[in-house]
């Protein structure tokens, strides 16, 4: 029963919700965990990057399972990114230690937690984007159809090692980045590779990353075990239950609300006062929405998407019924990042 007494049964309800964020959208963890113990939970900004990432090591690898079964991972990506990757994010701590300690380090940590998660949240609109882009350009005909074998990507090593070891560098230091930021680089250096490919080989590179970072911060971090266990306990079954309404849930709406808390969690961290926090907030609610639907018109596309198992009747180049422009929650089969 002691054992029970040290679980903060409030946190791990939190991290339950954040949970099923993660399984609807595969992505948001880290950008989640953190911001919401540090903010609302008081949890020392170092200590909350150690627990958060030894809990991420542990759930990581399930989602990845998935993935290689399905052989939707490319080995050759995962190889050069893990040579950049590992020994950054091992490294990333020797640098917090380096930047200060006490309070000057917690600021420090807070400044680097709040840049990564604008640029999680830029990420997560650059990647919708690209997605209706994509789709527009199938319907139009000016890419050809999906190819259902394994596609052949050439590496491109350095810039792969190199886009490894920052990503390695940012979670390291701040636990954010290891799916949110690294897919968005992939996307960018492989525009071949397939939803499914990109999903999976992104998840398998984030195994030893994240084990690479934990194990430094275990070593050289803040790492509590009773902290820990409290985000395990909340944040795999919540997983696991976001995972099985993936198929259900309207993953388009729910990825937006995640770039508006990743934002507001930003702000707030990056010491920005609460009145032009609501102002900035405010303004995103009414802009964004409008500028999402004349981006779509652009593109050919109704400015609201049909609702799930409704087809669009856009025609293609090819006089064919768009059947596309549906809200989906993924690209890839479930996996919990």
């Amino acid at each position: 029963m002691g054992f029970l007494t040290n679980i903060d049964w409030v946190l791990t309800l939190a991290c339950f919700g954040i949970g099923i964020v993660v399984g609807l959208t595969g992505m948001g963890g880290g950008a989640l965990m953190t911001p919401v113990l540090v903010l609302f939970f008081n949890i020392p900004p170092l200590t909350a990057v150690s627990s958060d990432l030894v809990a991420a090591a542990v759930m990581k690898p399930v989602g990845s399972w998935v993935h290689w079964r399905n052989g939707t991972v490319n080995l050759d990506l995962v190889k050069w990114l893990c040579i950049g990757s590992i020994p950054a994010a091992f490294s990333g701590v020797f640098i917090l230690k380096a930047l200060g300690h006490s309070e000057e380090l917690d600021a420090n940590i807070k400044l680097a937690l709040g840049v990564a998660l604008l640029i999680a949240a830029a990420g997560l609109i650059f990647r919708a984007y690209s997605r209706l882009v994509e789709r527009a350009r199938k319907r139009d005909g000016i890419l050809p159809p999906e190819n259902k074998d394994r596609p052949h990507v050439v590496v491109r090593k350095l810039p792969t090692i190199a886009v490894g070891a920052l990503g390695g560098l940012i979670v390291g230091m701040t636990s954010v980045g290891s799916g949110s930021l690294i897919i968005i680089a992939l996307m960018l250096l492989y525009p071949t590779l397939k939803a499914s490919n990109l999903v999976g080989t992104d998840l398998v590179q984030a195994v030893p990353l994240v084990a690479s970072a934990a194990v430094a911060h275990i070593l050289f971090g803040d790492f509590e075990m009773s902290l820990t266990t409290s985000l395990l306990l909340g944040s795999i079954p919540g997983v696991w239950i976001g995972a099985q309404l993936s198929s259900r849930a309207p993953g388009g709406i729910v990825r937006r609300a995640l770039a508006f808390v990743l934002l507001a969690s930003a702000l707030k961290l990056l010491g920005v006062s609460n009145q032009a926090t609501g102002l900035i907030l405010v303004s995103a609610l009414i802009v964004a929405p409008l500028v999402w639907m004349a981006v779509r018109r652009r593109h050919g596309f109704p400015a609201l998407a049909p609702p799930r198992g409704k087809r669009s009747t856009l025609p293609t180049a090819s006089g064919q019924v768009d059947t596309s422009d549906t809200e989906t929650t993924s690209d890839a089969p479930r996996s919990a990042k």
